[in-house]
């Protein structure tokens, strides 16, 4: 094969039911933190931002991170995009609430930042791994 020869996209229904349920579980989980906060607003987060130094209009990033990124995983289009956005997201809260908790484990044993790191690493894998078949962007699309 010659380094222009295309390489065709070749995964099986497994992989790609696989990869639905990950774009679920991570979009359907992180959606229900972007609901609570359209309902209690950006408030929280603005106070955050601000004693951190960080200008607080910039609360307004969670609803890409937490209602956008997931509706566009859960439907699968520009899956890898909003997938990374997550990430972004995630590490943004690790570094503005969870800081003070990286290293320490709960008294049952866990991570106490296991959600957080599921959340965080479930949105690298599937950045990685794109949508899948079962997607409104389809195996062949640039952000799939």
């Amino acid at each position: 094969m010659s380094p222009t020869t295309p390489v065709a996209i070749v995964s099986t229904p497994g992989e790609d039911a696989g990869k639905l349920v990950l774009r679920l579980a991570l979009g359907v989980l992180i959606l229900m933190h972007g609901i609570a906060k359209v309902i209690g607003g950006p408030g929280f987060i603005m106070g955050l931002l601000t004693k951190a130094g960080l200008p607080p209009v910039l609360a307004y990033g969670v609803y890409v991170g937490e209602v956008v990124a997931p509706l566009l995983l859960i439907v699968g289009l520009f899956t890898r995009a909003a997938a990374l956005v997550v990430v972004v997201n995630m590490l943004v809260a690790i570094g503005l609430v969870h800081m003070g908790e990286i290293g320490q484990i709960t008294r049952t044993g866990g991570w106490a930042l296991e959600l957080q790191g599921m959340y965080l690493f479930g949105a690298l894998a599937v950045a990685l791994l794109g949508a899948g078949r079962y997607s409104v962007g389809g195996l062949r699309g640039r952000w799939n």
